[in-house]
């Protein structure tokens, strides 16, 4: 494969503002820059101690501002994290919505009110630590599914206190964060959190989130470029200077950034890199002229990817840690898993865990995975590659299965033979990346409507719990629906029933209470048993 690539180019076209997003309730999110966004963030870090007096917090609670989203209409939503005590409450984040009117709503994480007997831990944090280290030896994140038992499982860091507020009534506790290997080579970050008055441990959270795909599918693509002496490097000086690096087969550090005598790349190793930086530069593109977003976290800077992971390493992983997207070279380390859609698919956990944080784990789990799959469905779309065409299938490149079967489908999810098309009670205690299902399948809902239809000659045929007929509104509403509802009035909690709620208020806002998209979206999720 030959590529082409280029020094500079433009990736500040302005975000699309079709009809699609027009919003018959002028609620259409207003682009700011780095600067103003930062300088909106401080005002109201200035305003939070005010803010909490309004909503009532205790004497010993504190808000921290996470984002400042503005509307065209004049409305504000402040995301939110709290404190208490001076520690961190885990599910204790929240957002004050306030319209230009003065009147105010709030989406929180809990409903309880923060507070504790006393912040003096009956376990010490010496015990929290070997519970923790137990838990990741023998459980991993308890799901049951694809993050396992962690290998050569250590801590670094002493465990800090925090409130646990996401399981019901707060409790003092302990998270620990274990480091290791999950079951396929890719690196843990478990946190687990343990009751710091009984020693019982309460949740464990993956945080280093893990997709598959092989490589070489994006053929000649334009790449951004930088001239640094007499050669070109892959950093991308349009796109936050995101940059691409070799890790040589290494598991450790950032590795070392690829470079180009005459800007013509591709072949070799050069290969991996150019596949996973046309995916970088696709994600951001899509996020910034569709959604009006400026990066993962909205502040105009690039994440990086490493290519050439470990030795025979079948997957690729988003690490908040790094703030980085890795990729290994699968199988005899012939088949590097760089494919469109597994990077656009980890490169969005990054932008769920800057807006909801929704935990990876039960159904807000489920949601996180899901809300992956669905804005790597839409890049791939937005693309427009001839090589790799927009489809509502997941991983149908890489043939995993060994039969030219993809990793999942939207229209039917169940067709992988494990994911759920609807939802049901206990969907919460499987595997994340199947409990995705009823959320993706509500997303093809959406966009397509039920029923058998052929799209880039690829045939679905989307059934409903009731039999009901759904009708689509279209890809390009069904996605803002839903990128709105995530950053705006989803939690780190939200569950199925939460997820209804955001979304139908993210269609309101949009295209009012009354519209046709409204009505659709309520459909959808009774088509997958959401009421």
């Amino acid at each position: 494969m030959v590529v082409v690539g280029v020094q500079t180019g433009s990736a500040s076209a302005q975000p699309d503002r079709d009809s699609a997003a027009a919003g018959a309730a002028g609620a259409i999110a207003v682009a700011q820059s780095t600067a103003q966004r930062a300088s909106a963030i401080e005002a109201a870090q200035t305003a939070a101690p005010a803010e909490a007096g309004a909503l009532g917090l205790g004497a010993q609670e504190n808000l921290i501002v996470r984002d400042v989203i503005k509307d065209a209409n004049g409305t504000v939503h402040t995301r939110y994290e709290r404190t208490y005590a001076g520690l961190p409450v885990l599910g204790g984040d929240l957002v004050v919505h306030e319209k230009k009117s003065g009147s105010r709503s709030v989406t929180k994480a809990t409903k309880a009110r923060i507070s504790v007997r006393d912040t003096a831990a009956d376990v010490p944090a010496s015990a929290a630590k070997k519970t923790a280290l137990k838990a990741a030896e023998t459980e991993g994140t308890g799901e049951g599914g694809k993050a396992g038992k962690t290998g050569g499982a250590a801590t670094g860091e002493a465990p800090r206190k925090v409130i646990w507020a996401a399981g019901g009534k707060p409790v003092l506790a302990w998270e620990t964060v274990v480091t290791g290997l999950q079951h396929d080579g890719t690196p843990s970050e478990l946190h687990v959190v343990t009751d710091a008055a009984t020693g019982k441990k309460l949740f464990a959270n993956e945080t280093v989130h893990t997709g598959t795909g092989t490589g070489d599918y994006s053929g000649k693509v334009t790449l951004g470029t930088t001239k640094s002496g007499s050669s070109y490097e892959l950093k991308d000086g349009a796109r936050g200077n995101h940059r691409t690096n070799d890790l040589g087969q290494g598991t450790s550090g950032s590795g070392a950034i690829f470079k180009d005598a005459d800007d013509v790349w591709g072949g070799g190793r050069q290969s991996a890199a150019v596949d996973a930086h046309y995916g970088a530069a696709t994600t951001w593109d899509f996020y910034k002229n569709v959604l009006g977003r400026n990066g993962i976290k909205n502040d105009g800077v690039g994440a990086y990817s490493r290519v050439h992971y470990g030795d025979n390493y079948v997957n690729a992983f988003w690490s908040d840690s790094c703030f980085c997207m890795t990729y290994g070279d699968g199988e005899g380390n012939a088949n590097p898993l760089t494919s469109l859609d597994v990077a656009a698919h980890e490169l969005s956990h990054g932008v769920t865990s800057n807006t909801a944080g929704l935990r990876y784990s039960g159904e807000s789990g489920g949601l996180n995975e899901a809300t992956s799959d669905i804005f790597a469905t839409s890049t791939e779309f937005y693309a427009k590659n001839l090589a790799d065409p927009g489809d509502y299938l997941i991983g149908e490149k890489i043939d995993i299965n060994g039969d030219g079967t993809p990793l999942r489908y939207q229209d039917k999810p169940s067709r992988d033979g494990a994911s759920k098309d609807n939802w049901y009670a206990g969907i919460a205690n499987i595997d994340v990346h199947y409990s995705s299902g009823p959320a993706n399948h509500f997303y093809y809902l959406l966009s397509e409507g039920s029923g058998a239809k052929t799209i880039n000659g690829v045939s679905y045929n989307s059934p409903t719990f009731d039999g009901s007929k759904v009708t689509g509104i279209g890809r390009a509403k069904a996605e803002k629906i839903w990128y709105r509802a995530l950053t705006t009035y989803m939690t780190s909690t939200t569950n199925y029933k939460r997820a209804r709620t955001a979304t139908l208020k993210a269609a309101g806002d949009l295209f009012g209470t009354t519209s046709a998209e409204y009505k659709a979206v309520a459909a959808a999720w009774t088509g997958v048993n959401v009421k």
